[in-house]
């Protein structure tokens, strides 16, 4: 099995980013966005790559996993995460990389591409999301909405009603509260609500083992801060955009019955782009839904073998 090495590296104000490297030292390079924002990388991540010839880094974005300072919102915006990835791939030596992200790490990745072009060799992305105001409300009110309608009603209860119309700001403000004891209370109920709707098969023990030892804070903090701030892009900013990374390899993987990123993002993007692969599949958000991941790692495969750089 290829080794993991574990690395730090200071970027601006204050932030400290912890990133993992495994596989063939000069293999073709290739950088994992996570999700969340906030959701930090994990072990189950590395499952998609070959390492006998990608050298694949896994890197924890501001305020996540391991970076420093943890669940920071300062001077945390898509920009700042934009930035990041030019400052780790100058550090590594590294002209051109291959973009692998899934949700949030799917808006980073073509952010970051449609700033830099010239340094993303291809890209394979899951569970498209563009950041903007109707995908946000597509998680509260799409069809999450009477499908799990238990795990609505539990997210809206501990919210008045007369603030059901901006959950996010509210939760957003619990969760930023000085009393650290609601603080964790509302990160929880926001981060088991995602968790509940992740799956094509939802298991509810393992949702709550799996909230039982996992500290929601980070990816709750983030994504209310970013939510509430429209993810600091403008409108549309990433399908006005396309046009510049029209040249750059592309396939989409996407849930037919994912609860979280409306699947019309995955086709709006195939159809902008106009020269990507787009493969839906009987999944929901998840990666780990059995026609997902199977699908990432062939794609994945494909991809290397037919992508130089």
């Amino acid at each position: 099995m290829a080794p993991t090495t574990e690395h730090f590296l200071a970027v601006s104000d204050g932030h400290q980013l912890h990133f993992q490297t495994r596989g063939k030292p000069n293999g073709k390079p290739v950088l994992f966005l996570h999700g969340g924002p906030g959701g930090g990388c994990s072990k189950k991540d590395q499952r998609f790559f070959n390492y006998k010839h990608l050298n694949v880094t896994f890197l924890d974005q501001r305020g996540s996993g391991k970076s420093t300072p943890y669940a920071s919102t300062h001077a945390n915006t898509t920009q700042h995460l934009v930035e990041d990835i030019d400052v780790l791939l100058d550090h590594q030596g590294i002209d051109q990389v291959f973009l692998f992200g899934g949700s949030w790490g799917s808006t980073l990745a073509l952010c970051y591409a449609i700033a830099n072009p010239d340094r993303v060799a291809g890209m394979l992305l899951r569970g498209i999301f563009f950041g903007n105001a109707p995908e946000i409300k597509y998680i509260f009110d799409g069809p999450a909405k009477h499908l799990f309608p238990n795990a609505r009603a539990r997210l809206y209860s501990l919210v008045p009603k007369d603030q059901h119309h901006r959950i996010a700001e509210y939760y957003y403000e619990q969760i930023n509260s000085q009393n650290k004891a609601k603080a964790l209370e509302y990160a929880f109920e926001w981060e088991l609500y995602e968790q509940s709707l992740l799956k094509l098969e939802p298991n509810e023990k393992h949702t709550e083992k799996k909230m039982k030892v996992w500290n929601p804070l980070a990816i709750a903090r983030l994504e209310t801060h970013y939510f509430v701030n429209n993810c600091f892009l403008p409108n549309n900013y990433i399908l006005n955009h396309i046009f510049s990374i029209e040249d750059i390899p592309l396939s989409i993987v996407h849930g037919r019955y994912d609860m979280i990123c409306p699947p019309q993002s995955a086709v709006s993007l195939h159809e902008k782009h106009g020269k990507s692969k787009l493969f839906l599949t009987t999944a929901g958000h998840a990666s780990s839904d059995p026609a997902t991941e199977k699908r990432l790692k062939a794609e994945m495969e494909s991809m290397r073998k037919k992508i130089k750089w």
